[in-house]
């Protein structure tokens, strides 16, 4: 089964950022000068996915422009000659075939990715979730793609994290079957540290196949009213195998305030044209 379609759940409220983003959406917030969901669209053209469906919200907008043509810039920048900045800005939208659905309220991540139902259709297909902002050699999602063809079977990705901080996450019971390659027995969502299952965290990258879709359907919602995925994970797990990649490279979790300052620090650090003076101003401050 080829993965040809990528959904990126970007209807959150983004209330951890506020009052940054009372008017904005949290995914256009810059690490250094691109919006953090550019470097997850840009992971998921660079691993081979040319349709990206985004689940917006109310006040969304500002997404979908971002990725559309932008005209009278393009016209702008073409008359002054700033023929870099054009590059950059027809690039991005042009990174792949990109559509739109909405998710009317805020019922959790399970039902926004329902939301992307009609879109998908009956294929498997990847999910990016736009906190995770991560740095690899290979596209990480490009990882998780060739076990998902070696195994035939949806594939979560994880990462080792200290038991002090599992109960923030989802953390799987598994068996190693290769490698950096386990096949996931169990499932349990922000586990209390002692009684988490193993140290491996689940991240914000999958690839699933599509009878989810009629289990997240089903689905109850929790104490909060909203649709859990891992709750549908854990079902689809007993009836198909699952499985779980420990990918390589480097993740940023942005979702929160220190995370995304330091994938702004790091960001910046790796870029040629502001490196060397962003280091010695950070040398400078004597830290």
């Amino acid at each position: 089964m080829i993965v040809r379609k990528a959904v990126f759940p970007a209807a959150g409220l983004g209330t951890r950022f506020l009052p940054a983003t009372k008017a904005q959406p949290k995914e256009m917030l810059p690490l250094v000068d691109k919006p953090m969901i550019q470097y997850v669209v840009e992971e998921a053209a660079a691993s081979g996915l040319a349709e990206i469906i985004i689940v917006t919200g109310r006040g969304k907008r500002a997404i979908e422009d971002h990725f559309d043509a932008a005209f009278e810039l393009e016209y702008y920048l073409n008359d002054r000659g700033k023929v870099e900045e054009l590059a950059q800005i027809k690039t991005i939208s042009e990174l792949a075939s990109l559509s739109y659905v909405r998710q009317k309220e805020p019922l959790g991540l399970g039902h926004a990715i329902l939301c992307a139902r009609s879109l998908v259709g009956d294929e498997p297909f990847a999910v990016f979730l736009g906190d995770d902002i991560i740095r690899a050699a290979q596209p990480c999602m490009r990882q998780l793609l060739q076990v998902f063809e070696r195994y035939a079977g949806p594939v979560l990705a994880v990462e080792r994290v200290p038991r002090e901080r599992l109960s923030q996450y989802g953390v799987i019971q598994a068996r190693q079957v290769a490698g950096n390659v386990y096949e996931i027995l169990d499932l349990v969502e922000k586990p209390r540290p002692h009684e988490a299952p193993s140290d491996l965290a689940i991240i914000g990258r999958y690839v699933l196949t599509p009878d989810v879709f009629t289990i997240l359907a089903d689905t109850q919602p929790d104490a909060r009213g909203e649709v859990q995925l891992t709750d549908a994970l854990r079902t689809l797990r007993s009836r198909r195998p699952m499985y779980a990649l420990a990918f390589e490279g480097k993740r940023f979790d942005t979702g929160d305030k220190l995370g995304f300052l330091k994938a702004t620090v790091e960001f910046a650090l790796a870029r040629p044209d502001l490196a060397d003076d962003f280091r010695a101003y950070l040398k400078s401050l004597g830290l």
